[in-house]
C-alpha cells in the first residue's frame, strides 16, 4: 500500500520557497475561483503552498474548509503530480463553490498542470536532441 499522508516534505514551508515559486513560475494554471503558480524542481516529487487572504474569502471557517480540501486532493494526487513547486492562490467568489465542484475544479488543474510539464519537458528534449545529418 502507498503512503498516501501529508508530511512536511510536501509542503513549502518558509517565505523564501513561497517567493521563488512566485518568481520563477513556469506554470500557470487558472480555474474557477483558484489559480495555481508552479515552478520546477529538483526534489522529485511535488510541494504546495496556499494562500487563502481573508480579502477573498472573508470567513476562517472558509478559508479552513478550502485549504483542507485542496490539501485533501494534493495529498491523493501526490504520486501523479511532476516535481514541481506549487503555489494555490485563491480568489474572489471560491467560498461559494460547494465540495464536489472544488474537488473536480481541483482534480482538473491538476491534470492540466501534469500535460502542461510533459508538453514542457518534450519541447525541452526535442530541442536537445541534434538532427540528423543529411549526408
Amino acid at each position: 500500500m502507498s503512503c498516501l499522508g501529508f508530511p512536511r516534505r510536501l509542503r513549502l514551508l518558509n517565505a523564501g520557497e513561497y517567493r521563488h515559486v512566485f518568481d520563477h513560475a513556469a506554470f500557470k494554471i487558472h480555474g474557477k475561483g483558484l489559480l495555481a503558480l508552479a515552478s520546477p524542481n529538483t526534489r522529485g516529487h511535488p510541494r504546495v503552498g496556499l494562500v487563502f487572504s481573508k480579502k477573498n474569502v472573508r470567513l476562517a471557517v472558509d478559508r479552513n474548509r478550502l485549504k483542507r480540501l485542496v490539501r485533501e486532493s494534493i495529498r491523493l494526487q501526490q504520486h501523479r503530480l511532476p516535481a514541481v513547486d506549487i503555489v494555490v492562490l485563491s480568489r474572489r467568489g471560491v467560498h461559494e463553490l460547494d465540495n464536489d465542484t472544488l474537488h473536480r475544479q481541483l482534480y482538473g488543474m491538476w491534470r492540466r498542470l501534469e500535460k502542461d510539464v510533459r508538453k514542457q519537458s518534450m519541447a525541452a528534449v526535442s530541442q536537445d536532441t541534434p538532427l540528423p545529418s543529411s549526408r
